[in-house]
């Protein structure tokens, strides 16, 4: 309460005027000098808040200061201060516009992130291409190909440490050995000088760059290894062309639209996510079941491929091989597109029908 002869401020209830102990009574007081007044905090905070709807959201932390200070303000004025119900709009209309514009750009910045993997993916899976073609230059036509000429295919090598191929492959005394199909890719960084970071997909969820150190090998430089690490599956994101067989590829002899590699098979296990119930991928004309076939990395929008000419390109649908084959598995005789789940020992029905795979998690294989 003021005193309207001094203009000194007093209690609410007080009636002598502590400054010039002059009278003061309710009525002159309120007409002199208004006990009750409006938060201009409170305004500030209510304005600011429906700026925000119009700005996207840029005024809405000023508006939510404002408004909790202007709440403290009134609480301690004993009722001298008003505006609660302006501060309260203040601070909840921000907010509630906040939530609303992450609602709307959340999916389209995850979307954004996807895109920018998938670019990414494309980019590492085209080096490759140019690695591969170049590797079969040098060593008279064949890709990538690792263990001898008889070996089947395994989830893991030997000895990815060994001193020499034969250890390394199982191949001592006359055995046919085996191999995992990431150490046909790894024949790139021992020969090719491609880093093991080319082998990682950032959409392959539970794959990592592969590092020697990490499995306490430090005294071997990367060319002197066969694979990447006791469980290769962990870092290498992409399937190949099943190289061990009868119908490995080669760049002269093999047709053109063969796909050779790709993200990984969504039929078989990775590191983090189990492989997917084939019964759900029908070529029927919906569109969620045609997606069940594609890779799990770009979240079943599609895959990157890599096909024997070098040319990358992000296919919405696996039957993208020669006569449309389906590159995830291999054919019965009965639906090209659709085809049938590989499992170790899988082979391709000819040299025209793609087969792309990747070795399973080796902790599930023991």
């Amino acid at each position: 309460m003021y005193c309207p002869k001094c203009g000194k401020e007093n209690p609410h209830d007080a009636q002598i005027c502590q400054s010039c102990s002059a009278v003061l009574t309710q009525t002159s007081v309120t007409a002199e000098h208004p006990i009750v007044k409006t938060s201009r905090l409170a305004i500030a905070s209510l304005i600011l808040g429906i700026l925000s709807l119009f700005t996207c959201g840029i005024t809405a932390i000023p508006a939510v200061i404002l408004g909790i200070i202007a709440l403290v303000q009134i609480e301690k004025s004993g009722g001298r201060v008003i505006g609660k119900g302006f501060a309260v709009v203040g601070i909840v209309v921000p907010v509630v516009v906040f939530f609303l514009m992450m609602g709307i750009l959340m999916p389209a910045l995850l979307r954004t992130r996807q895109i920018a993997f998938r670019v990414v993916c494309g980019t590492n899976l085209s080096g490759l291409g140019k690695a591969m073609l170049i590797y079969g230059g040098d060593y008279e036509d064949p890709l990538p190909r690792a263990g001898g000429e008889s070996s089947t295919w395994r989830p893991k090598i030997n000895n990815w440490q060994a001193n020499n191929r034969s250890d390394a492959y199982g191949l001592t005394g006359g055995a046919d050995g085996h191999a995992s199909i990431s150490s046909s890719f790894y024949l790139l960084v021992k020969y090719m000088e491609v880093g093991p970071k080319q082998f990682v997909c950032k959409g392959d969820s539970g794959t990592t760059e592969f590092k020697p150190a990490e499995y306490g090998v430090r005294d071997k430089d990367l060319i002197d290894l066969w694979d990447f690490g006791p469980n290769p599956s962990k870092h290498c994101s992409y399937s190949y062309h099943m190289p061990y067989g009868p119908y490995p590829l080669n760049v002269a002899s093999s047709q053109r639209g063969m796909a050779i590699a790709a993200d990984r098979n969504p039929w078989i296990d990775t590191p983090a996510v189990k492989a997917r119930d084939f019964s759900l991928f029908k070529w029927d004309g919906t569109t969620r079941q045609q997606k069940a076939g594609n890779a799990i990395a770009h979240k079943g929008e599609g895959q990157n491929v890599l096909f024997i000419d070098s040319h990358v390109s992000f296919e919405k649908f696996p039957f993208c091989g020669f006569n449309d084959d389906n590159i995830y598995t291999y054919w019965d005789g009965e639906d090209i597109q659709r085809g049938v789940v590989p499992v170790l020992g899988s082979q391709p029905a000819d040299k025209l029908d793609s087969l792309l795979v990747h070795d399973p998690p080796v902790a599930e294989q023991q």
